[in-house]
């Protein structure tokens, strides 16, 4: 077939066949793209090669775009060129299309010469199918001979194959039964951990060999009841063990807490200045040192020798079980269960014993922390030896819980006690007990804590004796100076309180101390609560410094609150008389002095020196407190002066209307100078200044009681012979003064308590009232202390009492007195007018 006579419809015109090339995005650089808001509108004035170029860019952006064109044709139809774009357009298609039909003929003969070779291909093809055909049927025959011979072979060896699984299978049955044999004997012999095993090797290697066997299966069905079976066992050994430990936790831990007690000894002998059992002969306080708590004998040799307390309990089961649970796939479970139920027991350890802490419930306190010793002791033993069934996590956990709840009993029972010699013992048990955890590694700082705690008590408790031992001191001594007879006495004396006087030590026999009885007694018993604070601290983990500042801090207490209280109650009670308020004081002043001895003996037993050591000192409050004592003491002898004096007062009985004085002092103030005198006189071994205040403090009470007789309500008419009278009274009183009844006065000082009123009196008897009106106000004024109200009041009182006499009018004098008298009055009210406008 010729190539004009090639079919339309087999030979397409090769010309619509190619497809026409895609144009490449031209530089932008050249022909940029432009949004349509970078085209501005045309104007007139464009011309038409600058339109062309712009049509020609906008046919660029058309080109290098497929599928968005929308703001190119914005930009024409904006700028209303779309007529020229168009024909523009056109002009482009037209190039283009000229371009496809030179690409079309220059490829069209070859693509004739493609078609003819496929025409001679078809030829060939068929002519290779029919020879394929031939080769097709004779495989087909010779493969069926195949197939034949092939059946009979394999029918061979399928009887072959079946011959070998039957012996094979047979071998296979026997190790499993021979297995399964091994685990009946072994359950039969409670040996179930071996068991365990033999099931396991039967379940993992052995019965997979044989799991198609309906006896296989059967042996399978068996398996969970058999574990069950020997986790039921092992639950029992578990209980089993539990409650033996729960049993046995008091032996383990007396057992501990006796090796703790012995080391404790060893390492911490007793010091030579305290016995075993120290004993304060004054009141009977005992302690008992760890080692007799538990049996030791007095030369403190240790006991015969035991082995460790955990040995006293056989934890094999435990581990037993820990293995089979662990083999079982339920150790966790199993360390759930244990440790809940130890916990339980935990429990039932801290129940407190019922009761305070008295002799017979010291004994199950002891108890108590045996069986709390006990449980932890054996748990740190499983802890250290059963990896992972108790962890160090939760066993301080449950230490911590417990810790918290041992030391709310133990308080508890503490705190009902009130004998320091169970004090003294309940601490060394709890200092044993912490001393036994310690060294389990179990933190024990709360304890230490309690042990304060205790300590806080033990000192409230020996306050509270030492309460009565001075109560009992103040109310048996006589509050007089000692007096002693010989040198044996003297020595005595000074040996118990450290008092030193060359002058008293150059005297002969009999010598008297300036101090009572009282002040050595309360010496030495500060000195023995000292000893008794040391006693509690002595085993406690307390540097030199900690001792002293404890020893310190409760012997403050003791003098501040204790001592404090006593001395002033002592004071305050009614009866006390005022020489014995003198000794007080006097004794206060000396027990002030000796307490820089009680620091040095405080430093003397604690062996801290704040210099060497680089620590500081509390400093005891003895000194001020005796000085605040002191202070309220005089207050009292001040108090119990002037009452005394008012005693005296209450005697007088003055006749304001006498008409002439008695020539002397009225005999209740002779009695009351009398009195003065004795007293200030026993006042030689008190300070000066309290002396001179006592001194200063009667003389000014008497003028200002006096003086109140005289202006008071009961003398509404006074007479001169009573205003004489009383005269005589201050002049007696004014002798008292100037004789220095106490030395350290300044000359006249006690004179001018008397000034107010020797002032009144004499302008009164001496009606020196001209001096007083011309020197009113000025600083030398002669009668500067009188005030012109207190002169109206005596010279209208004195003018009452001439009244009485009726026939005073009748006489020329009595008329000219009674007229001075008005003069006088009438002044003395202008000046009173004039103070209280001013």
């Amino acid at each position: 077939m010729s190539e004009s006579a090639t079919p339309k419809s087999d030979i397409k015109d090769p010309a619509k066949n190619v497809s026409t090339p895609k144009r490449e995005p031209k530089d932008l650089s050249v022909a940029p793209k432009r949004d349509s808001k970078d085209l501005t509108l045309p104007t007139k004035r464009d011309s038409k090669d600058a339109i062309k170029s712009r049509h020609d860019i906008f046919i660029q952006e058309i080109e290098s775009m497929d599928d968005f064109w929308g703001s190119t044709f914005r930009a024409v139809y904006d700028k209303g060129e779309q007529d020229q774009f168009a024909r523009q357009l056109d002009e482009r298609i037209r190039e283009h299309d000229r371009t496809i039909e030179r690409m079309c003929s220059s490829h069209y003969q070859g693509f004739i010469d493609s078609i003819r070779e496929l025409l001679q291909v078809r030829t060939e093809a068929s002519k290779l199918k029919n020879e394929v055909v031939g080769v097709h049927d004779e495989l087909v025959t010779q493969s069926r001979q195949l197939l034949s011979q092939g059946d009979a072979l394999a029918r061979a060896r399928r009887r072959q194959a079946n011959t070998e699984q039957g012996v094979a299978a047979l071998m296979a049955c026997l190790p499993v039964l021979e297995m399964y044999s091994k685990l009946r004997r072994q359950m039969a012999e409670q040996r179930f951990y071996p068991a365990l095993k033999t099931l396991e090797q039967l379940e993992v290697l052995y019965l997979p060999r044989v799991a198609d066997h309906r006896f296989a299966q059967a042996i399978c069905e068996s398996i969970p009841k058999m574990r069950d079976n020997i986790r039921a066992a092992a639950m029992s050994d578990v209980k089993d063990f539990l409650e033996e430990v729960r049993c046995e936790s008091p032996r383990v831990g007396e057992a501990a807490m006796r090796h703790a007690a012995e080391q404790f000894f060893v390492e911490r002998p007793p010091p030579a200045r305290l016995q075993k059992r120290h004993t304060l002969a004054f009141l009977g306080v005992t302690a008992i040192s760890p080692i007799a708590l538990y049996g030791e004998d007095g030369d403190g040799e240790a006991s015969d020798e035991e082995g460790a307390a955990q040995d006293l309990v056989n934890f094999s089961a435990v581990y037993r079980c820990l293995h089979i649970f662990t083999a079982l796939g339920a150790r966790d479970a199993f360390e759930e269960y244990y440790r809940k139920q130890r916990q339980k027991q935990c429990s039932l350890a801290l129940q407190a014993p019922s009761g305070g802490l008295a002799q017979d419930s010291l004994v199950a306190v002891q108890d108590y922390l045996h069986g709390v010793a006990g449980f932890f002791v054996i748990e740190d033993h499983v802890l250290n030896t059963a990896t992972g069934l108790v962890t160090r996590v939760s066993l301080d956990q449950l230490w911590d819980e417990a810790l918290s709840e041992l030391t709310g009993a133990l308080q508890t029972h503490a705190a009902c006690c009130t004998d320091p010699n169970l004090l003294l013992t309940f601490k060394r048990l709890i200092m044993v007990f912490s001393h036994t955890l310690r060294n389990y590694g179990f933190n024990v700082k709360p304890l230490h804590g309690l042990l304060l705690e205790v300590r806080d008590h033990y000192s409230e408790v020996l306050m509270q004796r030492w309460v009565g031992v001075f109560r009992e001191i103040f109310d048996q001594d006589n509050y007089h100076p000692i007096e002693v007879d010989s040198p044996q006495e003297y020595e005595q004396i000074t040996r118990v309180f450290p008092y030193t006087d060359a002058e008293l030590a150059r005297q002969p026999f009999p010598k008297t101390f300036p101090f009572s009885l009282m002040v050595p007694k309360v010496f030495s018993q500060v000195k023995e609560f000292i000893h008794s604070c040391l006693r509690f601290a002595e085993d406690l983990d307390l540097s030199q410094g900690e001792r002293d500042d404890l020893l310190r801090q409760s012997t403050n207490v003791l003098l501040t609150r204790t001592l404090s209280g006593c001395l002033a109650t002592l004071i305050r009670i009614p009866g006390l008389g005022l020489l014995q308020l003198i000794q007080i004081t006097i004794n206060t002043i000396h027990l002030e002095q000796a307490s820089v001895y009680l620091e040095d003996v405080i430093t003397k037993i604690t062996g801290y020196n704040p210099k060497q050591d680089g620590g500081v000192q509390s400093t005891l409050l003895g000194r001020v407190m005796f000085k605040d004592i002191r202070a309220e003491t005089e207050q009292q002898i001040y108090r119990q002066l002037q009452a005394k004096i008012d005693e005296f007062l209450e005697l007088a009985a003055y006749d304001w209307l006498l008409p002439e004085p008695s020539g002397t002092a009225s005999p209740f103030l002779v009695d009351l100078i009398s009195f003065l005198e004795a007293t200030f006189g026993a006042f030689t071994n008190l300070p000066a200044h309290v002396a001179q205040t006592a001194c200063m403090s009667a003389c000014q009470h008497v003028a200002r009681q006096l003086r109140q007789m005289l202006l008071g309500e009961e003398a509404r008419q006074l007479s001169t012979g009573a205003l004489q009278q009383l005269n005589l009274d201050v002049i007696q009183c004014e002798q008292f003064a100037a004789s220095e009844p106490v030395a350290g006065f300044e000359e006249g000082a006690l004179l001018m308590c008397f000034a107010d009123l020797r002032q009144l009196l004499d302008l009164v008897l001496e009606w020196d009232w001209a001096t007083y009106f011309a020197e009113y106000g000025t600083p030398t004024s002669r009668y500067g202390r009188v005030t012109p109200a207190t002169a109206v009041k005596v010279v209208e009182r004195l003018r009452d009492a001439d009244k009485r006499n009726m026939f005073s009018v009748l006489k020329r004098a009595e008329r000219d007195k009674k007229k001075l008298q008005d003069t006088v009055l009438k002044q003395l009210r202008q000046l009173v007018a004039q103070v209280g406008s001013s």
